[in-house]
């Protein structure tokens, strides 16, 4: 009885961890503030601190590199089908939910984004958009 009380109660300790994840996954960025016309600090507000911030040809650039992660929507599917799971399977289902949440965690995205002389997207070029491992 005292092996069964402790296979139980280690199942539901680590019972949750897809869930925890799922719901810890990154959000999702509106990259509708790269279209021409966006002023750079609602690029900076949505984005982040630029990686990096240079003049070329006397125009101000900035480079970007962030986790482009998961809507609400999907974020919240996602916590509610593994807390089902769990719940089913008494915890089994985190052998297989925690590395299905540890590889679909966002992907890299960086880009380059132009400005006007009033700090306005004059342009912008994605460089990288990798799968995070």
């Amino acid at each position: 009885m005292r092996i069964l009380v402790l296979i139980v109660g280690m199942m539901l300790i680590t019972g949750c961890t897809a869930t925890q994840q799922a719901a810890s996954q990154p959000t999702q960025k509106d990259l509708s503030v790269l279209d021409i016309g966006t002023a750079r600090d609602i690029v900076i507000l949505e984005l982040g601190a630029p990686a990096e911030t240079r003049i070329e040809n006397g125009t101000k650039v900035d480079l970007f590199s962030f986790v482009q992660g998961y809507s609400r929507g999907t974020r919240i599917a996602r916590v509610t089908g593994h807390a089902i799971g769990e719940a089913a399977t008494l915890g089994l289902w985190s052998l297989i939910g925690t590395p299905i949440e540890q590889s679909n965690n966002g992907s890299i995205l960086g880009y380059k984004v132009t400005y006007s002389e009033d700090d306005l997207v004059k342009q912008s070029e994605q460089l990288v958009d990798k799968k995070r491992n």
